[in-house]
């Protein structure tokens, strides 16, 4: 299987998924970790895939994008953008929408 196959696969089998830099554990880099506390703030329940652990991944899944950075979500297989984009999204409420989350839901820490 080749990689982006693979990529499709993962996306496929989870409504929200998150390319990012580490786990939600141990995030390594800080807009991973902004991602990480958006989600779970809203209370999202989300798989996740660390991209220092997949090379192939990791390179393929900026052609398969055509988004060049990390973190990366996704919702129903499809590219909602990354850290910046989120952050836009989760103050207007638009991804608490998008992920059928709770209006009130509040704003991650910095």
């Amino acid at each position: 299987m080749d990689v982006i196959e693979r990529i499709k696969e993962q996306l496929a089998g989870h409504k929200v998924v998150l390319y990012m830099k580490g786990t939600p554990y141990f995030p390594q880099c800080g807009f991973s970790s902004k991602a990480v506390q958006m989600l779970q703030a809203c209370g999202t329940e989300f798989s996740y895939v660390n991209i220092f652990e997949d090379n192939e991944v990791r390179e393929g899944l900026k052609a398969y994008s055509n988004w060049p950075t990390y973190p990366q979500l996704y919702v129903d297989t499809q590219l909602v953008g990354g850290a910046d984009i989120m952050i836009e999204m989760f103050e207007s409420g638009e991804l608490n929408e998008l992920l059928g989350c709770s209006s009130d839901a509040g704003a991650p820490s910095n």
